[in-house]
């Protein structure tokens, strides 16, 4: 199998579900080693447990991604079981729409632990690592949210994706050469980031945009060009969203 993945240690945040979970699914079906990251533990052993059985060499570890010693852990996971980690994939997210008015303070804070802290403590863990090896790949998922502020409802949410291109676009200059960096911004996708907030007017809304949904694969379709590029292609920035989609 020659196709740049197969054999690449894989690191993936959020990988109980949705884009996590696709992503661990196409590129496990590549030939990648994964090592998979997530709360939900019962989720993570039934993937991991089915792709084992198509002969897919998988870790898993219980990570909260708003804890840097969890996340640390999930790297060293990966170092321990194959000796180094190629790409990380800083996937795990919360969207929790709702109109500034509504002060969800609590769902604010959430969001910025996990979806800024989260990859912040991602690069963390992994850059030095990366550097030491020479080598490494970080993919970072942010949102069409971050191109264009997503209101009523989405702005903090949006905040949060602005920071991850921001964040990402900086370490990419910073490590440039041997160390990658890609932005992946998905449009309105099909999986549990719809239902991320506690405003039920807002959740209402949130669904009928996301009729015209793209399937999870879709986004990990875009996660695998990236990844299998030759190493002194970086790409960058994907965007991609259902054609239907206005914005």
């Amino acid at each position: 199998m020659n196709n740049n993945i197969a054999g690449k240690v894989i690191v993936i945040t959020g990988a109980s579900s949705g884009l996590g979970e696709a992503t661990a699914r196409h590129l496990a079906a590549k030939g990648a080693h994964l090592v998979l990251g997530a709360r939900r533990i019962d989720n993570l052993e039934a993937i991991s447990k089915e792709l084992r059985a198509q002969g897919t060499k998988v870790e898993v570890l219980t990570t909260d991604v708003t804890s840097l010693a969890q996340v640390k852990a999930l790297i060293q996971k990966g170092v321990d079981a194959f000796g180094r980690i190629d790409v990380l994939i800083n996937n795990a997210g919360l969207m929790a729409i709702a109109p500034l008015k509504e002060v969800k303070i609590d769902e604010w804070e959430r969001m910025i632990d996990i979806n800024i802290k989260g990859v912040l403590y991602g690069i963390a863990a992994a850059l030095p690592l990366f550097q030491a090896q020479g080598s490494g790949h970080f993919i970072n998922l942010a949102s069409v949210a971050g191109l264009k502020v997503s209101s009523p409802g989405g702005t903090v949410y949006s905040g949060t994706k602005f920071a991850v291109r921001a964040i990402s676009e900086g370490l990419r200059h910073e490590v440039g050469g041997s160390i990658r960096c890609t932005i992946i911004s998905p449009g309105a996708v099909e999986s549990e980031l719809k239902l991320g907030s506690t405003h039920e007017a807002s959740v209402k809304a949130v669904g009928v945009k996301y009729e015209i949904a793209i399937p999870a694969d879709s986004v990990a379709r875009a996660i695998a060009y990236a990844i299998e590029q030759p190493a002194e292609v970086d790409v960058n920035e994907i965007v991609l969203r259902p054609a239907l989609q206005d914005y």
